[in-house]
């Protein structure tokens, strides 16, 4: 089968038009209020009048001189104020599977910022830390909802042959959220106000992204799937070009829907049937492996992190800046290469790549902090050290970065893609708010064994992709299941069809 083709025959490659640019870029910037949160969560955590606002034992414990560098932050009312966000994530990613198959994927996504802008302005005014906490609560559901949605829709608009480079634009706003949120905290870090201002900016985002959602039409595959068929055909002519012949592709959509409608089983029942064991089993693993490589925790902690091994507070916050950009430059590199040289290739070098850093950091941390972590770090080690972590970033971000937004996105067929999105991206809350929970005190108590931890995990999760991720690159939605069937693992739960 051709790429670009559908198994009726039908050319559903698409050639990339302005009108699929600007709905992929207004669906993408959903990414934007994740990465915002990310990186103004750890570099609000740093601000002098912030802690004594709100977490003064902090600062007591950063006086102490004889305080291990490792356990500077070792605090579990600040983790729980990092953390709250996934849980409520996680509860809001499944109810959007259901929001999502029923509203649309542009409901979810205009739902999603609307909710982050509540959430954003509880944060600004916050007077203590059940007000911190309630508005991050408010930014989970909002995330979550995002998180499940602009994934998808981006998956279902994207012509098959640049689908990967079209949803790596998710990573990458949330990239440019990142380093959007570590500037604003460079600058903000001066005023004693700073802090209400970072947290507060992150309306910004959700205005952009609910704005950007409310002027776009929802993907053909949801308005199809909702028997909207004359809407499907408008938004297929808008995104394919209107000289494109999209009757192949609506028959095809229509065909698909009609055979998920047949089935008639509950999704969340159905997603755990034989045949569909591949797609579940990576729907779960590679957010999981995800989180496992140690990107987000460093993301967040990345002021207190670098803080911790001799930066000071605006040097740490500059490093977090240059790290978040080399993470986002990584990203464009992906968006060129992923549908050239295919999602293997880049799971396999980035992963490789994550490898190598994470260890060298933990001979230096070994090196020069020492096993009690009491020793001085020099600038020289501590820049070292940010040189690991920016190769660490880069590889990750043209790999486990965007590639964990698209797989899930793109391997589920139509009758249970909304649930499959939202078990892999409640996974991922589940196990970021288990690490969020822990990474401190494993940091306090590993010390620079933290970084062999998530380095050992990169080596496992590099070896599982080779052996069980099929290559998806270029493959129509319609037609995936041909990449399981003829995976010389996956294929055995296909047998009784075959």
């Amino acid at each position: 089968m051709a790429v670009g083709e559908s198994p009726s025959g039908g050319n559903v490659g698409g050639r990339i038009t302005t009108a699929v640019v600007i709905t992929c870029i207004v669906a993408a910037t959903g990414g934007l209020i994740f990465g915002y949160d990310i990186g103004i969560s750890g570099g609000v955590t740093t601000m002098v009048p912030f802690l004594q606002k709100f977490f003064p034992s902090i600062l007591r414990k950063a006086a102490n001189a004889t305080t291990n560098v490792y356990c500077v932050y070792d605090s579990q009312s600040l983790t729980a104020l990092t953390s709250s966000l996934y849980i409520a994530g996680l509860v809001a990613t499944l109810v959007a599977s259901r929001l999502t198959a029923a509203f649309g994927r542009k409901f979810t996504i205009v739902l999603g910022g609307c909710t982050f802008l509540v959430g954003a302005a509880i944060n600004g005014g916050a007077e203590n830390i059940a007000m911190l906490i309630l508005g991050r609560i408010f930014l989970g559901f909002g995330v979550g909802f995002t998180d499940q949605a602009a994934p998808l829709y981006l998956s279902e608009v994207a012509p098959p042959k640049w689908r990967g480079a079209f949803n790596t634009g998710f990573q990458f706003f949330l990239g440019v959220g990142v380093v959007a949120s570590n500037c604003i905290n460079y600058g903000t870090a001066r005023l004693h106000w700073g802090w209400r201002l970072s947290l507060g900016l992150a309306v910004v985002p959700a205005i952009i992204m609910t704005l950007g959602g409310l002027v776009i039409s929802d993907s053909p595959s949801s308005l199809v799937a909702r028997g909207k068929l004359e809407q499907a055909r408008k938004s297929l002519a808008k995104v394919r070009g209107v000289e494109a012949e999209v009757e192949a592709e609506l028959a095809e959509l229509v065909k698909v829907s009609e055979a998920a409608k047949a089935a008639a089983s509950e999704p969340f029942v159905a997603i755990f049937e034989r045949q569909y064991r591949p797609h579940l089993t990576m729907a779960i693993l590679i957010p999981v492996f995800q989180q496992l490589t140690g990107i987000n925790i460093i993301a967040f902690y990345a002021p207190v992190l670098f803080q911790s091994v001799g930066f000071g507070s605006d040097s740490a916050l500059i490093a977090s800046i240059i790290l978040g950009s080399v993470n986002l430059c990584s990203i464009l590199v992906s968006t060129f290469m992923v549908d050239r040289f295919g999602r293997r290739f880049l799971f396999l070098e980035g992963g490789a790549q994550m490898f190598v850093s994470q260890t060298a950091v933990a001979i230096v941390l070994a090196v020069t902090a020492g096993a009690t972590g009491t020793k001085h770090i020099s600038k020289g080690h501590a820049v070292l050290v940010l040189v690991l972590m920016c190769i660490y970033a880069a590889g990750f971000g043209w790999s486990w970065g965007p590639l964990t937004w698209l797989i899930p996105s793109e391997i589920f067929p139509l009758r249970i893609r909304t649930t499959g999105q939202s078990i892999a991206v409640g996974t991922d809350f589940a196990i970021t708010f288990v690490l969020s929970q822990t990474f401190l005190s494993m940091l306090c108590h590993f010390k620079y064994g933290a970084f062999l931890f998530y380095a050992a995990w990169i080596a496992l999760m590099t070896i599982f992709v080779a052996l069980f991720l099929p290559e998806t690159k270029g493959i129509p939605l319609d037609s995936m299941d041909v990449v399981w069937k003829q995976h010389w693992y996956w294929h055995r739960f296909y047998k009784e069809e075959t």
